[in-house]
């Protein structure tokens, strides 16, 4: 079976797509997207991803207007946390370690979640 390699986009809709846009560049550092074909986009490291579908009254979402979270591979999650709070950005940081590594959440400006992930264990199978 033929199966595909990888994420190849992740797109939602927001109130204000350029301000977004600009906030997960300044603050997380996804590139935006290209206005043309001769620039690249944004690139990631290899490594593992979740698809997963949820239940339709999942908190996981917070309010009921959010239908969607991302979750972001970080390679050193303190200092992620320290960086997005310094720029004033509200970031819980689960307190439990878990087999698969560390997590931490935040909002978007426009309230979608995002959810920070320093992998451990077998999910660190080929990072750098």
């Amino acid at each position: 079976m033929e199966r595909v390699t990888g994420i190849g986009g992740v797109f939602f809709r927001a109130g204000d797509p350029s301000k977004l846009t600009a906030w997960y560049a300044e603050h997380l550092g996804v590139d935006p997207p290209p206005q043309s074909y001769e620039t690249s986009p944004w690139w990631q490291q290899p490594g593992p991803t979740v698809v997963a579908a949820m239940p339709a009254d999942s908190e996981h979402f917070g309010a009921a207007a959010n239908s969607w979270s991302i979750n972001f591979r970080v390679a050193d999650l303190d200092a992620m946390v320290r960086q997005l709070r310094e720029a004033g950005i509200e970031v819980d940081v689960d307190t439990e370690e878990y087999p698969n590594g560390r997590f931490a959440g935040l909002r978007d400006p426009e309230g979608n979640g995002i959810q920070l992930w320093q992998p451990a264990g077998a999910d660190l199978r080929g990072s750098p």
